[in-house]
């Protein structure tokens, strides 16, 4: 048996203990989801120096201070926005792809913005070598969502993979009618995944899932602090 020929079988076994130990248990149960898991390779997505962690239960390093999520929070995160194929996208937090790459692989296109500029090339890279083609990548400051002048769309799902003190203005304007946000709103160690609906032109619904702790945004708005 070649040494690659044991690494894919060595890979399979802890990709299967991820969707059963970890993602399972944390009430993750939707076919689509469990299926896109299993069928997206997480090692491709994961610093070489890292391959051997690609499964495990943590914050895995990807350079420039940045880390990939707990594969069991990108698991409920995913489930909790229910990607459709019809579905435009805004995710905030390219880091090495592999969130991004889980969204593509259900929507109809995902516009990824990552503020380092390195790691977004990186990630165009990663998708490159995993054959995920409707996917814009842009180098850009996402604590606001999608900002350029050329910016037309209203989008069906807008995901943040980082947290936020305070939820940032003006991006749930953003939102088509219909249309869900995702963000983990807090500061350490009180955070909540936080799903918002814009249910008509001014009216939203919100909702908190479940509480995590992620880290912090780049230039995410801070809450105002009162002073007595």
């Amino acid at each position: 048996m070649t040494e690659a020929m044991q690494n894919t079988g060595q890979y399979e076994t802890a990709r299967f203990n991820m969707i059963e130990q970890q993602i399972r248990t944390w009430e993750v149960l939707d076919p689509k989801v469990l299926t896109l898991l299993n069928d997206v390779p997480r090692e491709n997505f994961v610093p070489s120096a890292y391959a051997g962690l690609a499964f495990a239960d943590i914050e895995v390093p990807i350079g420039h201070g940045q880390t990939m999520l707990h594969p069991k929070l990108e698991a409920r995160l995913l489930q909790a926005l229910d990607v459709q194929s019809n579905h435009m996208i805004l995710h905030i937090g390219t880091g090495s792809g592999y969130f991004t790459a889980l969204l593509a692989s259900l929507a109809k296109h995902v516009v990824s913005l990552e503020i380092n500029s390195e790691l977004s090339a990186q990630a165009a890279h990663n998708l490159a070598q995993n054959n995920i083609k409707n996917v814009s990548l842009l180098v850009a400051d996402g604590a606001f969502g999608r900002v350029d002048k050329l910016n037309q769309t209203f989008y069906d799902l807008i995901v943040y993979t980082a947290s936020s003190p305070t939820e940032p203005a003006g991006v749930r304007q953003q939102l088509s009618i219909g249309g869900t946000m995702l963000i983990v709103l807090g500061s350490a160690p009180v955070m909540q995944a936080t799903l918002i609906q814009r249910v008509s032109e001014t009216g939203f619904k919100q909702d908190v899932l479940f509480e995590t702790c992620i880290p912090e945004l780049f230039n995410a708005p801070q809450a105002q602090q009162f002073e007595f």
